[in-house]
This record gives structure tokens, sequence and C-alpha cells, in this order.
């Protein structure tokens, strides 16, 4: 009895990047590409009709965006892992992925090492996040789009990522209680997140941490 592959979904409208991905993950022995879909709509028809394991997004759809098409599998579908798919002009969005329950994302140009390495990574439970994207995080942090933080929020959010609690920051950069959770709600809505692990996650994959 072989080994169980690993289903694939690709979600792209552009026939190009969906034949590119296919060609390479044909390469690859452990997956097997069970089906393609062009729109959202198709997507979610699929995932009700197979069992996927890991579904590439573009961010970019025709019906409605990759964002929220992350949120809608999630919720209906919670084991499936995402891997979104971008252009450098959408990085802003992929924090939105993230924080709607993506795995990790690929510039639509990877090879066949960049595609393994993701598939493998959230396959482990990990995270996977673009080589050729991370390289650039100096101008991917200033992008428009991305929030400004005052200099106390940075510092806060440092101590966040460390593992720190409000109290432990009150008492460690001398301020109330009650100004590190005044913080720590700003850090949330600038990041348009709803809690303290997708905060860390968001600003990780944006280079704030």
């Amino acid at each position: 009895m072989g080994i169980e592959k690993i289903n694939i979904l690709i979600v792209d409208d552009h026939t190009m990047v969906v034949e590119g991905m296919k060609a390479i993950l044909k390469k690859i022995a452990t997956v097997e590409v069970k089906a393609t879909a062009g729109n959202a709509f198709e997507a979610m028809e699929i995932l009700r009709m197979h069992k996927i394991t890991i579904a590439f997004i573009d961010i970019n759809l025709p019906d409605i965006s990759g964002i929220e098409l992350c949120s809608k599998i999630k919720n209906e579908f919670p084991t499936v892992h995402i891997i979104g798919l971008s252009t450098f002009k959408q990085r802003s969005y992929v924090s939105q992925m993230i924080a709607n329950g993506a795995s990790g994302y690929l510039v639509k140009s990877a090879g066949k090492e960049d595609i393994e390495q993701a598939i493998v990574d959230v396959m482990q439970g990990k995270m996977y996040f673009s080589i050729d994207i991370s390289n650039t995080k100096p101008t991917f942090i200033t992008e428009e789009g991305n929030p400004t933080l005052t200099r106390r929020e940075k510092e806060v959010l440092q101590l966040i990522a460390e593992g720190l609690t409000t109290n432990d920051i009150a008492s460690k950069i001398f301020v109330s209680h009650y100004t590190i959770e005044t913080h720590r709600k700003n850090l949330l809505a600038k990041f348009n997140v709803s809690n303290t692990a997708l905060l860390i996650k968001t600003a990780s994959v944006l280079g704030y941490v």
C-alpha cells in the first residue's frame, strides 16, 4: 500500500500561473493536484467534494478576495492548510491573509524548491514565507498600507513578542497596567487582528519583530 499523497487545490484565475504550478507540483512525488479553480465559488464547491490538504490561493480573485476566501475556508474546512500566492505589488495584503488563517505565502515566480519547502513546512505546522519577499523586508515594512507605530508601540510590541505579560511590560518600562492595555488594544487595531497570537504572527511577517 503506497503512502497517501497530499491533495492540492490551486485557486487562481490566470491559466499560465495554474499550468506553471501544476507542472512543478507534478515533479513532487508526495503530492497530487486534485483540482484547480478560477474563483472562490468553484474553490468552495471543490472543497466540499474532495478531501484537500493544501490550497494555494491567489490573493486577487475575480469574485471575492483571496483574503475573504481564506477566512471562509478556515471556517468551513479548518484542517485545510492555505498558502497565499502573491506578486510583489500585493505584499501589503499578505498580513491580512495570515490573520485569516493562511499558513504562509509564495510569490508566483517561485520554483520547485520553494514550493516543495512550503508544502513540507505547512504540513509540519510551521509558517512558510517566500524568500523573495522576505529579502525585500525594508521596503515591505514601509510600503503603504502597513501600520505606522510610535516608538513606544514598537517597544511594547517587541516585549509582547518576547512573551512578557501586561504586568511584566508595565513593570519593565515603568508605566501603568492600564497604559500597556491601551497600547495592546491599539496594536491589535492597527494590525487588524483579534488576539495576541495573530498580532505576533502578523507583526513577524511584516518584519516588525
